[in-house]
């Protein structure tokens, strides 16, 4: 079993003690007398070298991604369904060590469960080799899941680029007030005024007031960025 793992991931533990107890689940610790040393301790230390080797990576790996992109592509990463997958690509799912009564429950099925034991697997390698060690061992497992590139920035809204653009210039922002509405409840026209800091006006309609700030917004902007 050991050296099956210990290949599959691949790293040569030092301690093999710490293998075993990543390896050991708690229900089959508690089934023993002298209460075999089990996983839990493990899995709460691997969570937190998993997050910092994935947050690490993606940090190297796209230096133009804002905090939210790289966030959004750590929790693509890494979750339970993500993590069972792999565990059960290195032959984990076989070599966990459980109790009777889990076994019987089918818990070397249970995604949580094989989660769990592979975030103590990285919380052992991480005690027997250090940072790198389970650095290499995390790039290797996600090595196929990495994101192929950087994520492309959102365009703005116009409002939001106006108030960016006549922030630049005016240091103050535009004024929207709503000058009319026409037409039924299922079919109104708003019509918006929309007061640039220089004094410059713009109208414009739309379906909703936030559309019909929209288009206010987009031609204030063509004439504020017109050459």
């Amino acid at each position: 079993m050991l050296d099956r793992l210990q290949g599959n991931i691949p790293y040569r533990f030092g301690q093999v003690k710490l293998l075993m107890a990543a390896m050991t689940h708690s229900s089959h610790a508690n089934e023993q007398p002298g209460r075999a040393q089990h996983n839990e301790r493990l899995e709460f230390l691997g969570d937190a070298v998993l997050e910092l080797c994935i947050s690490s990576e993606l940090y190297h790996r796209f230096p133009g991604a804002r905090e939210g992109e790289l966030t959004a592509m750590r929790s693509r990463l890494v979750n339970q369904e993500s993590l069972a997958a792999l565990a059960r690509k290195i032959g984990l799912d076989k070599d966990i060590i459980l109790g009777k009564g889990e076994e019987a429950q089918g818990g070397r099925d249970r995604d949580a469960l094989l989660g769990d034991a592979l975030e103590a697997l990285l919380g052992a390698i991480f005690l027997d080799g250090g940072f790198e060690a389970a650095a290499a061992v995390v790039r290797g497992l996600f090595e196929e899941s990495w994101p192929k590139r950087e994520p492309r920035p959102k365009s703005k809204d116009s409002k939001s680029r106006l108030q960016e653009v006549t922030q630049h210039l005016f240091k103050a922002r535009p004024v929207y007030s709503l000058v009319s509405s026409e037409g039924p409840e299922h079919d109104k026209i708003f019509r918006v005024r929309l007061e640039l800091p220089d004094g410059a006006v713009c109208i414009a309609e739309g379906s909703s007031v936030k559309r019909a700030e929209q288009a206010a917004a987009c031609a204030a902007l063509a004439r504020l960025e017109a050459p």
